[in-house]
């Protein structure tokens, strides 16, 4: 119910009082004309210690001022009473338990309807407007002066003040700041983020510290920084809502160098992924392809590994400055850009890139070659035809990097980079990256090419070695392979003859030279020729293997087994003599398929032991089959177990021979089989 004469505002204001006043304690005293008390509030009891009913009627200076004072206080509320001019100042009081109190007061006349006079003073205690106005004056400084950009903010999100350091962080004045939001004034900020933080705060009364945002203002429109904002609900004493206080420190440098540490994190990562990735075999187009692989996309969009064509041929390559380069690709990766993929060389391709290619630059030069912004100028450049500089600009190429593979001082080709979908230009960071992996993998690329080379060489030996033998011969039919291991292994010394003898006899040999490479296929040559003098003279397959073993033990301590068979077409029979080789198998009509029981006997090389030669009969259809042990042996398999796979193969219909060797290989060795594989087949034809 309201007082009369006075009406209520039903509006907000009324319904939230500010609790400072009840802070300051501000106590009214209303005094008439001859100075006795007529007004007493609550606030006077407690800050004189005098109840209303002792107060009313008194003469003031008696119960509120200490003796000494009263002549000027007297003096003061004459002054008041007379001339209408207000006084302030401060000056002790008397409490009634006798104790005294420095009050601050304000003094002032009123006038009633009827023409009376009256005194209204409003006082408080002075040490409470001291620490008051203390805060106040600390409150001032620190906002003004402070670094930390400061704002407050009304229950509708809008600025109602901002100190200097956040006009200088927004590069917005204060009065611009004023009665607008975030959103208006700071428009590329994640304005929504803040907001909903905002009104969070305003709902909960929880505070947000330090939330992280990004963007631009106008105080460095072209820098993206960054800032941590803090968030605080305002009340009053009386627990009325009144807005918020914002913080905001700016953590741009913190930022970026965080930017940079975790650049750097990825950058070893990615070093180290490469060292791990980068050369698992010694294959050139495999460790080429997990080069690319490494690049994409972490470093680039589309990656593609070219060495020059001279050095896969193994011979050193210089260009001159009017020379084009002769390329060929070995990998290419792309990360979702079908267009510059159909731009790139594809694997295996070889072509001519001109002196003026940028390619060609960095092969030529040695060095790195950068265009951070690529402009339609220089697609030309880049690409390989017009067509492909068509598509790389379709595509959106923005960005080229090309870095030259060295290992041991030589140009092997270069690793080439383009971004479309990383919005970034390349730095002088991604290119110490880039030089970094190109270095690592140069080596791997070098070792393959060689070991390629070396591998190369050899199986031309290798092959060079190995005997053509017509398909029927001394009335057999024969069928034989040569398969050498896989491609990150090294050539091995089997091998395989069939050698025409006197009286229409054929020898039949297979053999395996222990180790790899060109030593094993040289010695595996050697004994071939061996094999060939002897077997002319028809000797007893012992006594053959006798003279080999002598002959073995002379090629630098070689070990070889060996299987040397001779096959009579009159008798019907075939003689064979073992040295350490696994045992042929014999196939017969209505009988499953066998392994000969052969005495084993020690392998060539080793010396001093005897050899047994072994008769076997032999019918019109039987077939033999001689094999080396990169056939049938393997790591994770007992041997036994894959002699059986191999009899269970031979088992079933009779088929061509032709057809049973690929059978064989195609079923029994591995495509990443260590070894290789000599593989001789003869069936025993009918008597013509």
């Amino acid at each position: 119910m309201s007082a009369p004469g006075f009406p209520v505002d039903e509006g907000p204001e009324s319904v939230r009082p500010s609790g400072l006043l009840d802070v300051l304690g501000v106590a009214s005293v209303v005094l008439d004309a001859r100075g006795h008390v007529v007004l007493w509030s609550p606030q006077a009891e407690e800050l004189f210690g005098y109840p209303a009913q002792e107060a009313l009627g008194q003469y003031a200076a008696r119960i509120m001022v200490h003796e000494e004072h009263l002549d000027l206080v007297v003096k003061l509320f004459a002054d008041v009473m007379l001339t209408g001019q207000s006084w302030a100042g401060a000056f002790p009081i008397r409490r009634k338990d006798g104790s005294t109190r420095l009050v601050e007061f304000r003094n002032m006349r009123l006038l009633d309807d009827h023409g009376d006079v009256y005194a209204l003073g409003l006082c408080a205690d002075r040490s409470t407007v001291r620490r008051l106005e203390r805060d106040v004056a600390l409150s001032t400084q620190v906002i003004t002066q402070s670094p930390v950009g400061l704002a407050v903010f009304d229950t509708e999100l809008r600025y109602v003040s901002v100190n200097p350091a956040l006009e200088r962080l927004n590069g917005v004045p204060a009065a611009e700041h004023i009665g607008r939001s975030v959103r208006e004034v700071l428009p590329l900020l994640d304005v929504d983020a803040i907001e909903t933080a905002m009104r969070r705060v305003l709902e909960t009364g929880r505070p947000v510290v330090d939330h992280k945002t990004v963007g631009w203002t106008p105080a460095a429109p072209e820098d993206e920084r960054a800032w941590l904002i803090s968030l605080y609900r305002l009340e009053d004493a009386t627990g009325t809502v009144l807005g918020l206080a914002g913080s905001v420190v700016d953590v741009t440098e913190q930022h970026r160098a965080g930017i940079e540490a975790e650049a750097a994190r990825r950058r070893l990562a990615l070093i180290a992924d490469a060292s791990a990735r980068i050369g698992t075999t010694l294959e050139l187009d495999r460790t080429a392809r997990e080069l690319a692989d490494v690049a994409v996309p972490e470093l680039a969009d589309i990656a593609a590994v070219d060495l020059l064509e001279a050095v896969v041929e193994g011979r050193r390559s210089s260009l001159g400055p009017s020379e084009s380069a002769v390329i060929r690709a070995l990998a290419v990766e792309a990360d979702d850009a079908p267009e510059a993929l159909r731009a790139a060389d594809p694997p295996g391709q070889v072509a001519r890139y001109g002196p003026d290619r940028l390619v060609t630059e960095c092969v030529r030069t040695g060095r790195p070659v950068m265009v951070a912004e690529v402009r339609p100028a220089d697609l030309p450049r880049i690409a390989r035809s017009p067509e492909a500089a068509e598509l790389l600009a379709e595509a959106g190429v923005h960005s080229y990097l090309a870095v030259p593979l060295i290992a041991r001082g030589e140009v092997l080709g270069a690793l080439d980079l383009k971004r479309i979908r990383n919005p970034l230009p390349f730095g002088e960071d991604d290119l110490l990256l880039a030089r970094e992996l190109a270095a690592r993998a140069a080596v791997q690329i070098d070792n393959a090419r060689w070991y390629q080379n070396a591998r190369d060489t050899a199986l031309t030996l290798q092959r060079s070695l190995l005997p053509s033998h017509p398909p029927v011969t001394g009335g057999l039919e024969v069928a034989s392979r040569y398969q050498p291991a896989g491609a990150t292994s090294e050539v091995g010394g089997d091998w395989f003859d069939v050698i025409p003898l006197d009286d229409g006899k054929t020898a039949l040999v297979v053999g395996d030279v222990m180790g790899s490479g060109i030593n094993a296929a040289a010695t595996m040559g050697r004994l071939r020729t061996a094999t060939n003098t002897l077997a002319s003279l028809d000797l007893d397959p012992a006594r053959l293997l006798e003279h080999l073993d002598r002959i073995t033990e002379g090629l630098d301590h070689s070990i070889a087994t060996c299987v040397y068979a001779v096959h009579d077409p009159e008798l019907w029979q075939c003689r064979i003599a073992n040295a350490g080789h696994l045992p042929p198998a014999r196939l017969r009509a209505g009988h499953p398929p066998e392994l000969l029981e052969l005495p084993t006997g020690a392998p060539l090389g080793v010396g001093g032991v005897a050899f047994s030669t072994t008769t076997v009969d032999l019918e019109p259809g039987d077939r033999l089959v001689f094999y080396t042990d990169g056939l049938v042996e393997t790591r994770q398999h007992p041997l036994d177990e894959r002699l059986d796979a191999l009899l269970a193969l031979l088992d079933g219909p009779d088929r061509p021979l032709e057809e049973v060797c690929d059978l064989l290989l195609r079923t029994l060795h591995q495509p990443d089989n260590s070894d290789d594989v000599a593989l001789l087949i003869a069936r025993v034809q009918k008597a013509g």
